[in-house]
């Protein structure tokens, strides 16, 4: 038992220490494939590098070698360190970091700071003052960056279907942030180094066909008329105001100094007519040259000859000196000075200006009374500047004054002031009329209507179909039964509620004359989401189709 004991004891030590064997053994095998394989890494990411030494600074995913763009935003690549510092940098909430010395900031990234000209590294925008980038990234009150934005798509209106006939749309490149940067190919904008973004301009000939069913129809109140070809006057309404004649203004002077004794006028206004009395003078100057023409008729009976030639002479001083030849007849048969000379009205008018009252020193110079013909009475009229080429003179006008019921007087262009109003940029217009019951008073207003003669064969359209932008002028135009589209025109001559087109339309199409407001905010809204789901859908130029991959 003891032989036995002893015998099997080193076979039972001999199987103990196998397992121990094994195990090291391979402990020390499974040591060696780490070991190995520690010392290939450094060898592969060596090889990696220099094949892509440069990664994007907004997608590190996407590597390369120098002077490489990326191919998802566009931007040249940088050192893979830098760009990943840079997307580390990006990633990190820099609250309690000192940027002691870092006077800018990016607008659209507060967070990455750095001196004057240096450039952010996620959008490559350069860098501005602090206090101002930060004022901007509060004023858009959102936190945009590292985030994806995309527009989802806008739902239509169920009751408006639309079609799109487009042609070739002119391509351009703004900036983002400064749209007054355009360019024709592909580049950065100078100012602040963001890629261009490709847009579509509106010289693209694209047409949104807005459908509408014919109960919508009847509830907008949609109505058409034919556009067709007809006559347009050069019409022109305006508003005028009555005037005085002033070919029909009279002035009464003296000719003399003296005292009014006695005054047949007493107040603006008053009518006079052609022979009354207007007032009376007492003159020395007068009294002396009747006393001279007496004693010329005096002398006649001496010298005969002499005496005539001192009459006339006597009697043309008077004449001169104002007076009349009722008067001076007057004085002949009498043979005695007249103290008080009379004066008449030379014509009939109205009193306008009356400058004398009784015992009133006058003297020449002054205006006693002016006297006005109210049988005739002119109408200014104001007329825009852009329609001054339609008028003539003698062209009929009409003037309405419906305050003294009259209508539509007759008269014609008497007269185109040569200059315009410097305050309204509007000509003046004369119109002459006739006034025998003298019920145009001056100083009224009036409506006129002057007509500048007709224009035929034209393509017209009511006014009321216009849709009038500022920018530029459009008709909806039913293209069928439920099909409107909105199109651009170019108008001519606008006149009594019609208009002319120049271009845009052709001559039976059907226009929209109520409810066009309505089909052309529609047909404006479904051309924009067409034109952003095509943007959206058109990859970028330039983009790699293996952007998506990991390299």
């Amino acid at each position: 038992m003891c032989k036995q004991h002893h015998a099997g004891a080193p076979r039972r030590r001999t199987w103990g220490l196998a397992p121990v064997a094994l195990s090291i053994s391979l402990a020390f095998g499974m040591a060696s494939v780490p070991v190995s394989l520690a010392q290939a890494q450094p060898v592969a990411s060596a090889v990696a590098q220099q094949a892509h030494s440069h990664a994007c600074p907004m997608h590190p995913d996407e590597t390369g070698m120098e002077g490489d763009r990326c191919p998802i935003c566009n931007m040249f690549l940088t050192e893979a360190e830098a760009a990943e510092s840079a997307h580390d940098h990006a990633a990190h909430d820099h609250a309690g970091h000192d940027h002691s010395g870092h006077t800018h900031a990016c607008p659209m990234h507060p967070d990455e700071t750095g001196m004057a000209g240096d450039r952010c590294p996620i959008c490559n925008m350069f860098l501005t003052e602090a206090e101002a980038a930060e004022s901007a990234h509060e004023h858009s009150g959102h936190d945009h960056s590292g985030q994806d934005m995309q527009l989802d798509p806008l739902p239509t209106a169920p009751a408006f279907d639309s079609q799109v006939s487009s042609g070739e749309a002119t391509i351009k490149y703004v900036c983002p942030m400064h749209p007054q940067i355009v360019s024709d190919v592909p580049s950065t904008c100078p100012i602040c180094g963001m890629n261009l973004e490709k847009v579509e301009m509106g010289t693209a000939s694209e047409e949104v066909v807005v459908g509408v069913s014919g109960g919508m129809q009847q509830a907008l109140g949609v109505r058409t008329e034919v556009v067709e070809r007809g006559t347009l006057w050069r019409y022109i309404k305006t508003l005028g105001t009555v005037q005085y004649n002033e070919d029909a203004i009279s002035h009464v002077h003296t000719r003399v100094t003296g005292w009014v004794e006695q005054l047949g006028v007493t107040t603006v206004g008053q009518r006079v007519e052609q022979g009354d009395l207007l007032y009376q003078l007492y003159s020395p100057e007068l009294v002396n040259a009747q006393d001279d023409y007496l004693q010329a008729m005096d002398y006649i009976g001496a010298d005969p000859r002499r005496g005539k030639e001192l009459l006339r002479k006597a009697r043309l001083r008077l004449e001169l000196l104002g007076m009349s030849d009722s008067v001076i007849n007057q004085l002949e048969r009498s043979g005695e000075s007249l103290y008080r000379v009379p004066f008449y009205a030379p014509r009939s008018g109205i009193v306008s200006q009356l400058n004398v009252r009784d015992g009133m020193y006058i003297q020449p110079g002054e205006t006693q009374i002016e006297l006005v013909d109210l049988s005739t009475v002119w109408v200014i009229a104001d007329v825009f500047e852009n329609e001054q080429s339609w008028l003539e003179l003698g062209r009929p006008a009409d003037v309405t004054a419906a305050a003294q019921g009259l209508f539509e007087i007759e008269g014609q262009i008497d007269y185109i002031y040569p200059e315009l109003d410097p305050v309204t940029r509007s000509m003046q217009v004369r119109v002459k009329l006739d006034n025998p019951g003298q019920q145009l008073r001056p100083g009224s207003l009036v409506d006129v209507e002057l007509y500048g003669g007709p224009s035929r064969n034209l393509l017209i359209v009511p006014t009321e179909a216009l849709i009038l932008t500022g920018r530029e002028n459009r008709v909806v135009v039913q293209r069928e039964d439920t099909g409107f589209a909105s199109v651009p025109v170019r108008l001519g001559m606008m006149s009594q509620g019609r208009a002319e087109i120049l271009e845009g339309l052709n001559d039976g199409d059907r226009v929209v004359v109520s409810g066009q407001f309505l089909l052309d905010s529609e047909a404006s809204i479904q051309g924009s989401l067409r034109r952003m789901s095509q943007a959206s859908s058109e990859p970028a130029e330039g983009t790699d189709p293996h952007a998506g991959h990991n390299h």
